[in-house]
């Protein structure tokens, strides 16, 4: 790793810890209900929603209720985003005149921009109306992630609250999540963006006339009010093909930078949001530790592997001895304009969250290279995380730290002054069990089957198991990146795709909020001489290991077919 890189990661991090706090806090009286500077602003709309939708704030839900109305209202959603998908060439503001999405991809992209997913098999400019884009996709957006927030609020007042019965109103966290939080950044976010270059407009594609006589299209649209949203609310789906790679999306290094924060910013703040809901900072701080240290341990692999390159590029120097490196680094696939630096902390960044938006393509990654954002998403991406995901996802690792703990010296575990018994390890296990088996069995059947393996267009042996373990590792960790080698617009995979990506982000979801809803009824635990700290560097450390112990002994024998087989060939000589 070069001075530069080091510079670089340690310069984004501190921008990380210092937005940590004040938006942490900012969102604290959000989801309290307290007044905020945008209350005169938002305060009015809020009020006027609900009377609209015949809700009545004051009426909170049992966990059951909760999840209920978080599904009804994801299921509709999915459903209009489908019909709207079928009926574009029907619709306005579609200037390219564009048919309607095939059935089997707009049931695949239904599902995905539902779930927080938005895994694309297809290409946006060519495929999508500006209509589509923006009324259906934009809004899920916005929606999917605040329906993750809602629901990362709604356990951790499981967590907070004693005795009670209640976690919240669904309706009202949603609309809190959107109007206060996501809303305000997103205007910002996308005046700040258009300031750089990314294009905001409705007119038609532009046809050029090239030096050498030819046509060239080039494809614009509204694309910085949907570009914002997507970093921030740790979406990923990109208005063009190329993703954040494009420069209409991502021109410059500072839009790079912007957009990094605008991933992480949320999740890291929710860690603090935590710790002041339940009455102690420390608390959050830890997890904001764990989350950090698996985050530099994931760029301490994957950059010096980009760096070092593929040693089968190495050539002989001016001293005609072999170097060990290949010349200027792993540059395929990257953006010059960003270099192996920031594409690689774009890279972590956006797989370390629940955000599949990419600046460079993974499946021109070195085998190491393209390991980390891999693990990074099977760990459940509790590496700071996706709004909300992130943080009910490390706090289930958190009670597993715990109950391990107890084991060990032979008493009841306990988080945050409740007893951690049977019922609530039994629904924190059933979580962190879901996706290795959505992920692994899905990839097992791909792996024999000729729907599967016809999909690998250009890749075989470890690269092409790579490829599909990280598709439904993508799609069921709600990622959406992809090693793009992979030809996933195929009736099988869409099918398949959609299916992890449902298991992935409501299969999860249930168990955690019944977890949060046994918790909120039990009493309060005085501490004593043996109870086990939380909030120390002996927790840190153990929440780390159990998290990276669990991910290998769940995932290393698959792993150890794909990509590190493949970096051990690529070593000795032999391709594929």
């Amino acid at each position: 790793m070069t001075f530069n890189s080091f510079v670089q990661i340690a310069l984004f991090l501190a921008l990380v810890l210092a937005l940590t706090k004040p938006l942490g806090l900012y969102m604290t009286r959000v989801f309290n209900g307290e007044r905020t500077w945008l209350s005169p602003v938002f305060a009015p709309l809020e009020r006027f929603l609900y009377r609209a939708c015949g809700i009545d704030p004051a009426r909170e839900q049992r966990w059951t209720g909760y999840v209920i109305a978080m599904l009804v209202f994801n299921l509709a959603g999915m459903l209009l985003l489908y019909g709207l998908e079928r009926t574009q060439q029907w619709l306005p503001l579609n200037p390219q005149h564009l048919g309607p999405v095939e059935p089997q991809l707009a049931f695949n992209t239904a599902a995905s921009f539902t779930t927080n997913t938005n895994w694309q098999n297809y290409a946006g400019e060519q495929t999508m109306s500006y209509l589509t884009q923006m009324v259906g996709l934009a809004y899920h957006n916005f929606i999917s992630a605040a329906t993750g927030m809602a629901l990362a609020v709604a356990l951790v007042r499981g967590l907070a609250r004693h005795s009670a019965e209640h976690l919240g109103n669904f309706w009202v966290d949603l609309t809190r999540a959107t109007l206060y939080i996501l809303l305000p950044i997103c205007l910002v976010g996308a005046l700040v963006l258009v300031s750089q270059g990314v294009v905001q407009n409705f007119n038609p594609y532009t046809v050029v006339h090239t030096l050498d006589g030819g046509l060239q299209v080039i494809a614009q649209g509204p694309v910085a009010s949907q570009e914002i949203i997507k970093e921030l609310g740790t979406n990923g789906g990109g208005f063009f093909n190329a993703n954040s790679a494009h420069p209409y999306e991502n021109p410059t290094a500072l839009t790079n930078l912007i957009e990094m924060l605008a991933i992480i910013s949320i999740g890291a703040a929710m860690f603090y949001m935590f710790g002041r809901m339940v009455g102690d900072t420390r608390q959050g701080w830890a997890l904001w530790a764990a989350a950090a240290i698996l985050f530099v341990l994931g760029l301490a692999v994957a950059l010096p592997a980009e760096q070092g390159g593929n040693p089968l590029l190495a050539h002989l120097g001016d001293n005609q001895q072999a170097s060990a490196l290949q010349p200027g680094g792993n540059m395929e696939g990257k953006e010059v304009r960003f270099g192996i630096t920031d594409s690689v902390l774009f890279t972590v960044t956006t797989t370390a969250t629940s955000c599949g938006a990419v600046n460079s393509f993974l499946d021109s990654y070195t085998p190491l290279g393209g390991l980390v954002p891999l693990a990074n998403i099977a760990l459940g991406e509790v590496i700071f995380g996706g709004v909300g995901s992130g943080l009910y996802g490390m706090l289930m690792f958190a009670i597993l730290t715990v109950f391990i703990a107890g084991l060990m010296v032979g008493r009841t575990p306990e988080y945050l002054g409740k007893k951690i018994e049977r019922k609530e390890v039994m629904m924190a296990a059933l979580a962190l069990l879901i996706s290795p088996a959505t992920v692994l069995g899905f990839a097992a059947v791909a792996s024999v089957l000729p729907q599967g393996l016809a999909s690998l267009t250009t890749n075989t042996g470890p690269h092409g198991l790579s490829e599909i373990l990280y598709l439904y590792t993508s799609s069921n960790g709600n990622n959406g990146s992809a090693f793009a080698g992979l030809a996933g617009n195929t009736p099988f995979y869409n099918w398949t795709g959609a299916l992890a990506m449902l298991i992935g982000r409501f299969a999860f979801l249930i168990p955690i909020l019944a977890f949060g809803g046994s918790l909120v009824g039990k009493r309060v635990v005085p501490a004593g001489p043996g109870t086990f700290p939380t909030t120390g560097p002996l927790f840190v450390s153990l929440l780390v290991g159990v998290i990276l112990i669990v991910g290998a002994l769940t995932y290393f024998p698959a792993y150890a077919l794909g990509p590190i087989v493949e970096h051990l060939l690529m070593l000795a000589g032999r391709t594929f």
